[in-house]
């Protein structure tokens, strides 16, 4: 399957707990990063911001380690199935959506 990527050459990488099944955090991927995720064994992102590679907890100690990477069926967005060693979220938080919070159900104004 051929992915599609955004106009930046990017996927959407949704990062799973594989024991938990909780959502930890988002990031994107170009192709190599996808590539080195999947032959390193760990996870490594594309960084808007910084324009460069970014291998998760070469800086935090907060490691990913790859156990699944699934496509979905419009092959735009990753699942990619993980055990964290300590929190995914750069705020400490296990999750990056516990850190964020709710948003009420009835909209946003």
């Amino acid at each position: 399957m051929e992915l599609k990527l955004d106009e930046n050459g990017l996927l959407p990488a949704v990062i799973q707990d594989a024991t938990s099944r909780d959502v930890l955090m988002v990031g994107y991927m170009n192709p190599e990063a996808l590539q080195r995720t999947l032959s390193e064994g760990r996870v490594t992102f594309w960084s808007r911001s910084r324009q460069e590679f970014w291998r998760k907890g070469d800086t935090s100690g907060n490691v990913q380690y790859v156990k699944r990477v699934r496509i979905d069926c419009d092959a735009d967005c990753l699942l990619v199935e993980v055990d964290q060693v300590g929190p995914a979220c750069h705020t400490g938080a296990t999750s990056c959506f516990d850190a964020g919070g709710d948003l009420p159900l009835g909209g946003i104004e």
